[in-house]
């Protein structure tokens, strides 16, 4: 019996990561292109239409260039986020049940977000590969990695990492301590369809409020992963010099934070959305 219980709760276990990917996975495919858009206008300082007339300007055999690190990136990170704070969760739980739960659940969301900055290298690869003063460089990920690997070593992969690190750890700590306490608020669900909208709305509430807080974040780690070669900047001297570039207005950091607030509404809307329903459905 006991063995019989120990492989249940290991299924359970391998089936949040597996959720966590799936739901990753869609995600990407339906928003990558307003990812895109959105990375212009971090990049570039431009405005919406801009950033879309460029992708216009380039393309429709292009609007997917670079996609298949953010699906490699996204269905692990997401795998392991949710994958390693339930299983983080359950360890703490095991090894220190009279710290308070909010405490437990906040130790292991930040140790799942550190773990995921493991897979930098896939940021690394979707930036250089989006940004169109690359394309003629880069011809894929592979690519990519190739000429990153043999011209400048491993660490050049791992341009962005601090800003990653000090954006996942604390997102993730919110994300999944709001996550239980917000759908708490919502009107009580009538039917599984009902059930499915409202986790579409926690997750997009989330994530986007989420998505503004540490926006500054993702610009600091958009311009250091289009540097190749060259010393590595620290996050106050990249947030510097675009403040600098933008006239020294803190609004201009924000620039693109709309357009993001809307992607994040529908990306994790979607992730949280199709996590919570395969996880029942298996």
């Amino acid at each position: 019996m006991a063995s019989t219980n120990q492989s249940q709760v290991t299924l359970q276990n391998q089936n949040h990561y597996l959720c966590g990917s799936l739901s990753a996975f869609t995600n990407i495919v339906i928003t990558f292109p307003i990812h895109k858009a959105l990375f212009r206008q971090q990049l570039f300082g431009v405005h919406a239409w801009e950033a879309i007339r460029q992708l216009q300007r380039d393309g429709l055999r292009t609007l997917y260039r670079g996609i298949l690190p953010p699906l490699l990136q996204k269905s692990s990170t997401i795998a392991i986020m949710f994958g390693l704070f339930e299983d983080f969760s359950r360890i703490l739980q095991v090894h220190a049940p009279q710290a308070p739960v909010l405490v437990r659940d906040s130790i292991a969301a930040v140790l799942a977000g550190t773990a995921e900055a493991v897979l930098t290298p896939f940021e690394r690869v979707q930036t250089l590969l989006q940004d169109s003063r690359y394309h003629g460089t880069f011809q894929n990920t592979k690519h990519t990695f190739q000429i990153l690997l043999h011209q400048h070593g491993a660490r050049e992969l791992y341009r962005g990492l601090v800003p990653i690190m000090l954006r996942n750890g604390p997102s993730n700590a919110l994300f999944f301590g709001l996550r239980g306490p917000l759908k708490d608020l919502l009107p009580e669900a009538e039917s599984k369809a009902w059930d499915l909208v409202n986790d579409f709305i926690c997750g997009g509430i989330l994530g986007a409020g989420l998505g503004v807080v540490f926006y500054p974040l993702n610009v600091a780690k958009s311009h250091a992963q289009v540097q190749i070669g060259g010393p590595f900047q620290s996050c106050r001297e990249i947030l510097g010099t675009v403040l600098k570039e933008r006239g020294g207005k803190v609004s201009l950091l924000f620039r693109g934070v709309h357009l993001n607030f809307q992607r994040s509404v529908i990306s994790w809307g979607i992730i949280n959305a199709s996590y919570e329903l395969l996880l029942k459905m298996l």
